[in-house]
């Protein structure tokens, strides 16, 4: 199995554009209080997101801001899939998702790409949360993971059937997802 290059602790900076080139995102990723933190700025939607991450890459919390200066989502995890709101309801209905998924970007990908220890051929079901950031609903997403080469993956929506083929770089990070998003930097 070959396993990606780890980021620097100074960080790390990574930039897409949507497959058009009308609109940009850039990802920051730093370390910070033993774990990664992940912050990204999406021009189309006009959304920033924090996710922050373990040492390992399992999600500790996923911050979300639209257009106010308070976030407009804040989960937080146990690490062992169960999920609550910062005010401290849980969410017995995400119970059992590891990993975040938003349509917006492609970086999450990454999170399960580097906390699989997939070897070429390989696969894994893991169960996300889908995040809507238009309505904010969160929702339970199934999806297979499909190592098919060092640096080539596949992803399926196991409720749809739909799925995505992409290269990632040295660090794990997708470089470009053929009518969605392409790597700028």
């Amino acid at each position: 199995m070959s396993t990606y290059t780890s980021f620097s602790s100074d960080g790390h900076t990574a930039r897409w554009l949507t497959w058009d080139g009308g609109h940009d995102e850039t990802l920051t990723l730093l370390w910070e209080n033993e774990g990664w933190t992940a912050s990204g700025t999406v021009g189309r939607e006009q959304v920033q997101y924090v996710l922050r991450l373990s040492p390992t890459w399992h999600v500790r919390q996923f911050i979300l801001f639209r257009d106010l200066d308070e976030p407009d989502l804040w989960l937080a995890t146990d690490g062992a899939g169960r999920w609550g709101e910062m005010n401290g309801a849980h969410r017995v209905e995400l119970d059992g998702c590891l990993d975040v998924s938003l349509d917006i970007t492609p970086f999450t990908a990454t999170i399960p790409i580097r906390r699989l220890p997939l070897h070429v051929g390989h696969t894994a079901d893991i169960t996300t949360l889908r995040i809507d950031v238009e309505t904010l609903d969160v929702q339970p997403d199934h999806q297979r993971y499909t190592r098919l080469d060092t640096h080539r993956w596949a992803t399926t929506r196991l409720e749809t059937g739909d799925m995505v083929e992409f290269d990632v770089d040295e660090h794990g990070l997708v470089l470009d997802q053929p009518g969605r998003f392409r790597r700028s930097l």
